[in-house]
């Protein structure tokens, strides 16, 4: 935690997600709905038309359908990290409920938090970031614009 009262960290990559191929982070998704609350009604309609669908685009996640009385229509997604995030979807239509588990799963499953800076490295340089005038003698003093004569 930091001053703001929001964590933070530097920039890094998931696993070292990338160096090699890529790796979904997403693991797992739990529908869970009910046979006849009202509230399910959306999910029911994802279930019928898009899970088979969203299960071929992804091979690499898990999907289970749980059907449960009396429950509220939820998502569950696991991540490679052990983070397990929840959606509730109580009344939600099948294209929204689509956009959910798309956007699980393109997340890492980290939490999100302020980035530092925009780069970091672990052996950091003794002399400084480099900029354009790192190197110019101070006797030349700041650059300023050309004055233009007129006549």
């Amino acid at each position: 935690m930091t001053a703001r009262g929001t964590p933070s960290r530097f920039l890094q990559s998931v696993l070292r997600n990338g160096v090699g191929r890529y790796v979904c982070q997403l693991k797992r998704i739990s529908i869970i709905f009910s046979k006849k609350a009202q509230g399910s009604l959306g999910v029911r309609e994802f279930i019928e038309e898009g899970v088979v669908d969203y299960a071929k685009k992804n091979p690499s996640t898990v999907v289970y359908v749980s059907p449960q009385s009396s429950r509220i229509p939820k998502i569950v997604a696991e991540y490679l990290n052990g983070n397990v995030r929840e959606e509730i979807v109580t009344n939600k239509t099948s294209p929204q409920i689509l956009e959910l588990l798309t956007k699980l799963t393109n997340q890492s499953g980290l939490d999100i938090v302020r980035i530092r800076k925009p780069f970091h490295t672990d052996s950091p340089s003794i002399q400084g970031q480099w900029h354009p005038f790192t190197n110019r003698p101070p006797s030349i003093g700041p650059i300023r614009p050309q004055k233009q004569d007129s006549q």
